[in-house]
């Protein structure tokens, strides 16, 4: 497997009022004519982010055009996401679209808490809602630190939520060091899910601390997880599955990796794999977690 970067789909939020800075977290919904909406999470001045969007023909980046408002925002204070929301991932379902969120709100012992929260819109998203003032994915027993980042595919009427979970907290160089891995939930209805504390993708050395933001693609009988893994720095993993439950690690297989100098030199993360007729894309985020903006690369077939 090989990627081939294509370059910047966008080099920043496209001076949007709403983002001062960073693109980061690109979800893909298509559109009619084969154009296609990118949301992405945009941070305003004081570092909150909410959830916007860019339209762009993918055959010619340089027509990206950003909402003039964000569709997504931080909650009242003092509810699970008065911090912040960053995208992940996009359900069409039934003629309405499920957009799955992370919620952030700052700590005192740890910096941030994070869970997964859902807003949906039934206008063809012109406007989304949450579908309440709380997390559909909270903490738990099974999860008891945080939730964030789920990918979700509906297969046979059971909605299959791939996720992250924090282990545990460490102090590494006198500060709060999560660690984090990739779990899997299921649901009847997007809205209540069952969680066992199954792991997808676990650590594989003392190294590795955040493993997030999973997407799987399946191609008949595969399952395909493309995720960002992090050591001294975030790199794009790969990993395959027979039934999306039990999952092999193969960053050998990845296909792609920083550049040797530029935008996405220093780290490489958040992707979102897609197809567009006979293409096989990926959408991307480079050097600090979406500042350098969203890049775009080609599967070579």
């Amino acid at each position: 497997m090989t990627w081939r970067k294509l370059g910047l789909l966008c080099g920043d939020s496209g001076g949007a009022r709403w983002a001062a800075s960073h693109a980061a977290l690109p979800v893909v919904d298509p559109l009619e004519g084969g154009r296609h909406r990118v949301y992405f999470s945009g941070r305003d001045d004081r570092g909150r982010a909410s959830i916007g969007w860019g339209d762009v023909d993918l055959g010619a980046p340089a027509t990206w055009t950003v909402s003039e408002e964000p569709v997504i925002v931080p909650g009242p204070l003092g509810e699970f996401d008065d911090s912040g929301v960053t995208s992940s991932c996009l359900v069409n379902h039934s003629g309405t679209k499920y957009q799955f969120y992370t919620g952030w709100s700052l700590g005192v012992t740890v910096p941030f808490y994070l869970n997964v929260g859902l807003a949906v819109s039934h206008d063809g998203g012109t406007t989304y809602e949450r579908v309440r003032k709380s997390p559909v994915l909270e903490r738990s027993e099974i999860d008891p630190l945080l939730t964030a980042s789920p990918w979700i595919l509906i297969e046979g009427g059971v909605w299959r939520m791939w996720y992250v979970s924090a282990v545990r907290w460490s102090i590494t160089g006198g500060r709060p060091r999560h660690h984090y891995h990739i779990r899997y939930a299921e649901s009847r209805d997007g809205l209540h899910w069952n969680r066992t504390g199954v792991v997808c993708i676990d650590f594989k050395s003392d190294e590795e601390y955040a493993i997030s933001r999973p997407c799987v693609v399946r191609d008949g009988s595969v399952y395909r997880m493309w995720y960002a893994s992090r050591g001294e720095s975030y790199r794009i993993g790969y990993a395959e599955s027979a039934d999306g439950v039990v999952w092999r690690r193969l960053e050998e297989e990845a296909g792609i990796t920083v550049s040797r100098s530029g935008w996405d030199s220093d780290m490489i993360e958040y992707p979102c794999v897609f197809d567009a007729g006979n293409r096989r894309l990926m959408l991307y985020n480079g050097n600090d977690y979406g500042r350098t903006g969203i890049g775009i690369a080609e599967l070579d077939r």
